[in-house]
């Protein structure tokens, strides 16, 4: 018999994020699945009531919720005390939670604590007979199922990899827990957050397209010069007018170390392939890419995948995406973001 923890944090309006739905899916199949298994929440966060009103009908036999201004934010030392304490509260044997920033900071501290294990970078949870989960190895080249009879043991599942759990609300009685907190774990303050506007913004999980940019970009065009400045304006329009989120090539956020032209607001957090993320949007646009084994890579998640290359025997044209488009992809983004701008 288990008991699963579902395990999540609130966002800022107080409510739980697509990714702790897509988490609380897993647990509640998983739960089904076992004999005599039962589902727990715990929740943390400043006000947790709203949290768990939003999954009253998940079937979750019993509600804990460690909330205060102690835990509103971020923070390790008040964090790994909330999962210290959700998960023995709860008699957790499996502890199911999404790879948000916040949670993946401190769930191998918590595991370590409770003399549990951990893995990251789950994909997806089953049971037959026993659970099991599937995650990725070598950058999403080789898929491993993975089992243990280590308990607690902690499963924090990568976002966009399932459904949202999407259930009726109603009103649900949480049993509040209130850790001992002392000076030592309150020592790091949170002032507040700097974050940029939405159009600043460019990397946006939740986007239904990834615009992938190459290298391509800041080469030598046609009248014999580089334009990485009317690259970078096309980019950025198109982002702004289609809330698209930005990748890269590894090639593209190297050049810096080249000395060559470069787009001044692409990093290497914006770089997707075999050395960088693997999103799992909709729908991916490449443009100006080779669309080598290493850059493809990334892209097995993404549903359908078109290109923009002036090579047509460049390697996207051999399978690897959907639809090429040779064209000169300035000129396909420039047509592309007047006929956007007639929308909007």
């Amino acid at each position: 018999m288990e008991t699963i923890l579902f395990l999540a944090h609130t966002e800022a309006d107080g409510s739980l994020g697509k990714a702790a739905l897509e988490s609380l899916a897993v647990a509640k199949e998983l739960a089904a699945n076992l004999a005599g298994s039962a589902l727990v929440s715990g929740l943390v966060g400043g006000e947790v009531q709203l949290a768990a009103d939003q999954i009253a009908g998940c079937g979750a036999t019993r509600f804990f919720g460690t909330a205060g201004p102690d835990f509103a934010a971020s923070r390790y030392s008040t964090d790994i005390v909330a999962v210290e304490t959700l998960a023995r509260a709860a008699g957790a044997t499996i502890v199911v939670a999404p790879a948000t920033s916040r949670w993946n900071r401190v769930l191998a501290g918590a595991a370590q604590r409770l003399g549990g294990r951990i893995d990251t970078h789950v994909t997806s949870a089953s049971a037959n007979g026993q659970p099991s989960i599937t995650r990725w190895y070598y950058r999403q080249r080789m898929e491993a199922v993975v089992q243990r009879t280590r308990r607690p043991w902690f499963i924090v599942l990568d976002p966009g990899c399932g459904a949202a759990w999407a259930g009726t609300p109603g009103a649900a009685q949480i049993e509040a827990l209130s850790p001992s907190l002392t000076d030592a774990n309150r020592r790091t303050v949170v002032r507040g957050v700097q974050a940029p506007s939405a159009d600043h913004q460019t990397i946006r999980p939740d986007a239904k397209l990834l615009f992938v940019a190459g290298a391509g970009w800041t080469k030598t065009q046609p009248d014999g010069k580089p334009h990485p400045e009317d690259a970078e304006q096309l980019i950025l329009d198109f982002l702004a007018k289609s809330k698209a989120s930005l990748g890269s090539t590894k090639s593209l956020v190297d050049l810096s170390g080249e000395g060559q032209a470069v787009l001044k607001f692409m990093t290497h957090l914006n770089q997707v392939g075999q050395t960088g993320s693997t999103p799992r949007h909709p729908k991916g646009l490449s443009t100006c890419c080779h669309g080598e084994e290493p850059h493809t890579v990334g892209w097995r998640f993404i549903n359908e995948r078109r290109a923009v290359n002036l090579n047509p025997n460049c390697s996207w044209a051999q399978g690897k995406a959907d639809v090429l488009y040779v064209a000169d992809a300035f000129a396909v983004m420039r047509t592309v973001n007047a006929l956007l701008g007639r929308e909007s």
